[in-house]
C-alpha cells in the first residue's frame, strides 16, 4: 500500500485532504473544500443515524423477521399524487450505458449513441484517490466539452459534438461508504457527499445552462428515510450554489430488498426532483442474500439460475413498472452484463442473443429503457426498444394486471448448485477482488462484466451455502450439497482456491495478477466470518490508497 500524504490541511476550514493527485489543487480549492466542510457538518449526524436505523433493520431480519409494506405509509401508497414533470433531456431514456469514469470510458460512452451516460463512482469504480480525481477531473472536462484522450498505442479519443452526446448522469457512492481521504473536523466525510457535491461544485452551473441538470442516480437506498435525505442534500446543494429549486434531477436504483417495499414513499420523498427508479437487478439480488442471510429457507441456487424470469425477481419488476406508471414516472431495465468476445464472432452472437431477450422481456412488460455495459450492446438494445418502443417511453402501459404481494417478493427461486457454479462463484470473487485492489471496479471475467454486485452475489452465495446448518430430513450430511452430492464445506472450497494462485499466474495480462493471494486471503475471511459482511468494499477498502 502507498503512503498516505498530507498534501493540504486548511485549519481555518477544518478540512483536511489526505493524499496527493496532480491538479488536486484545481479541483479542491479552498472554497471547495469549505463547500465539502459546510455539507459534511450539516449532514453527517442524519446519514449515521441513517445507517443505525439499517442494522436495527437487518437486526430484525436476522432475528427472523420479514420485509413487509409499512402500516404507517399506507395514506402515500393509496394517495392520488405525481411526481413533478420530467424534463425533455431525459423524456427518451430507451438505452443508458454505465461503466467507470476514466476518460477514456467517458468519451466513449459519451459518444456511445446511448441516450445516458451513468457515470459511476459506486459498483464500477475502485475508489483510490487518484481514481476519484480522475473521474472528477473528466467529467469536468466532459462538461466544458474539452475532454480529449490519448491512448498508448497512439489512438487519440475526443468527444462528439454536444448534441450527439449521451445526457450525463452522475452515480455517487452509497451512504454507507466513508470517503477516507477528506476529513472534516478530524472525521472521515461521505462518499456520497463528497462525489456529489463535487461535481455539482464544478459542473451544476454549465450542465443547468445547457438544460442537462445535473443528474443524479441514486444507489443502495433502503427507506424513505434515506431517500429524504437525498432529497434534503440536494436542495442543501442547490440553495448554496444559487439554482432553482428541483434543479438537480434524480433517479433512484431499487437494489436493495427493503426498498422494494417503499417505492411509493421513496417516489414521494423525492416528488420534486425525482425522474425515475431503476431495477438495479444484481445488487438487488445481493441485496436478497444478505437481507435473508440468517433465514436457512431462503437459499439461492447458483447465481446462474438466478434469472429475471424467476418469480420472485418478476414481482420485482413488474410491480416497480406499475408503481412508476402510476406516478408519471419512468420505470428503468437491469444491466445486461454480456459483453463482446473478441476474437470469437460465434460466442459475441451468442452473448447478443441473450442481451436481445433480456431486453425484449423488459420492453413487453412496460419498462421505459434499459442499461448496457459495452458500447456494442448500445445498438443490439436500442432495435428491440425501438422496435416495440415507438414513442420516447411507455408510461402510459399502466400494468393494472399486476398484483404482488409480500410472499410473492421473498419467495426463493428454485434450483441446485452444480460443480462448476460453485467454482465459478469462487474465481468471480478471487479475481474481482484482485483487481479492485488493483484499483479496477469493472472486470470481464469468462463473456461478463464483473463489477462490485456481481462479484457481491457470488461472494454471499458462498457465505450462505457454507453456513447453511443441516436441515432436518435432509441426506446431505452440511447444509448445503451440490447437485453431484458433494457436500458444500470449507474443505470443498480450499480445493476450489488452491489451484487459482498457479492458473490465474499463466494468463497474460490479467487485471490484479500481483493481488491474487491478497484476495484468497480476504475471500477467506468472508467467507469463514460468523456473519456475512455487509459489503465486501468496506475491509477492502482499508487496503487500497
Amino acid at each position: 500500500m502507498a503512503a498516505v500524504l498530507n498534501f493540504s490541511c486548511d485549519p481555518a476550514s477544518g478540512v483536511e485532504i489526505l493524499g496527493h493527485y496532480p491538479t488536486q489543487a484545481a479541483l479542491l480549492p479552498a472554497t471547495a473544500l469549505e463547500f465539502l466542510g459546510t455539507l459534511h457538518r450539516a449532514f453527517e449526524p442524519v446519514r449515521q443515524a441513517r445507517l443505525a436505523a439499517r442494522r436495527e433493520r437487518q437486526a430484525f431480519f436476522d432475528a427472523g423477521g420479514l420485509p413487509d409494506f409499512r402500516a404507517d405509509t399506507r395514506a402515500i401508497r393509496d394517495g392520488d399524487w405525481r411526481v413533478a414533470p420530467l424534463p425533455v433531456a431525459l423524456l427518451d431514456r430507451r438505452v443508458e450505458i454505465t461503466g467507470p469514469v476514466d476518460p477514456k470510458m467517458v468519451i466513449n460512452a459519451l459518444n456511445s449513441g446511448a441516450k445516458v451516460f451513468m457515470a459511476d463512482f459506486e459498483d464500477s469504480t475502485t475508489p483510490t484517490w487518484t481514481n476519484l480525481l480522475t473521474g472528477q477531473q473528466a467529467l469536468r472536462d466532459a462538461v466544458a466539452g474539452t475532454l480529449e484522450f490519448n491512448a498508448a498505442g497512439g489512438k487519440h479519443y475526443r468527444l462528439k459534438p454536444f448534441d450527439q452526446q449521451a445526457v450525463l448522469m452522475l452515480r455517487p457512492r452509497g451512504w454507507h461508504l466513508d470517503e477516507k481521504h477528506v476529513l472534516v473536523d478530524g472525521a472521515p466525510m461521505s462518499g456520497s457527499l463528497f462525489d456529489a457535491g463535487l461535481f455539482a461544485f464544478h459542473n451544476a452551473h454549465a450542465l443547468a445552462a445547457k438544460d442537462r441538470g445535473p443528474y443524479l442516480y441514486l444507489p443502495k437506498l433502503q427507506s424513505m428515510e434515506e431517500a429524504q435525505l437525498w432529497n434534503d442534500v440536494l436542495g442543501f446543494i442547490e440553495r448554496a450554489l444559487g439554482l432553482p429549486a428541483g434543479q438537480i434531477k434524480v433517479t433512484v436504483l431499487i437494489e436493495t430488498l427493503p426498498a422494494v417495499f417503499e417505492m411509493d414513499e421513496i417516489l414521494h420523498a423525492l416528488r420534486g426532483r425525482i425522474a425515475g427508479l431503476n431495477c438495479g437487478r444484481w445488487d438487488y439480488v445481493f441485496s436478497y442474500l444478505k437481507t435473508f442471510r440468517a433465514h436457512s429457507d431462503k437459499v439461492l441456487p447458483e447465481r446462474a439460475q438466478v434469472t429475471m424470469t424467476q418469480p420472485f425477481l418478476k414481482a420485482y419488476v413488474d410491480l416497480l413498472i406499475q408503481t412508476c406508471h402510476k406516478r408519471g414516472a419512468h420505470a428503468m431495465g437491469g444491466m445486461a452484463a454480456q459483453i463482446p468476445i473478441s476474437g470469437n464472432p460465434e460466442a459475441t452472437e451468442a452473448a447478443f442473443e441473450k442481451v436481445r431477450a433480456d431486453k425484449l422481456r423488459e420492453v413487453t412488460a412496460g419498462c421505459d429503457g434499459t442499461w448496457v455495459a459495452h458500447p456494442a450492446l448500445v445498438p443490439v438494445a436500442r432495435e428491440i426498444f425501438d422496435a416495440h418502443m415507438p414513442g420516447e417511453h411507455q408510461q402510459h402501459v399502466l400494468r393494472e394486471d399486476v398484483t404482488v404481494t409480500r410472499d410473492a417478493l421473498i419467495t426463493p427461486s428454485l434450483g441446485c448448485i452444480t460443480r462448476a457454479g460453485f467454482e465459478g462463484n469462487v474465481e468471480v470473487c478471487v479475481r474481482y477482488l484482485a483487481a479492485w485492489l488493483d484499483g479496477l471496479g469493472c472486470v470481464p471475467i469468462h463473456g461478463l462484466m464483473e463489477d462490485a454486485a456481481t462479484a457481491e452475489i457470488a461472494r454471499a452465495q458462498l457465505w450462505q451455502w457454507l453456513h447453511r446448518p443441516q436441515q432436518p430430513g435432509s441426506d446431505c450430511p452440511t447444509g448445503v450439497c451440490l447437485e453431484d452430492g458433494t457436500p458444500v464445506d470449507f474443505a470443498l472450497l480450499e480445493r476450489a482456491l488452491l489451484p487459482l494462485p498457479s492458473r490465474l499466474a499463466a494468463q497474460a495480462g490479467l487485471p490484479g495478477a500481483g493481488r491474487v493471494n491478497e484476495a484468497i486471503e480476504l475471500l477467506e475471511a468472508f467467507t469463514r466470518a460468523e456473519t456475512l459482511e455487509d459489503f465486501l468494499t468496506l475491509p477492502a477498502y482499508q487496503r487500497i490508497d
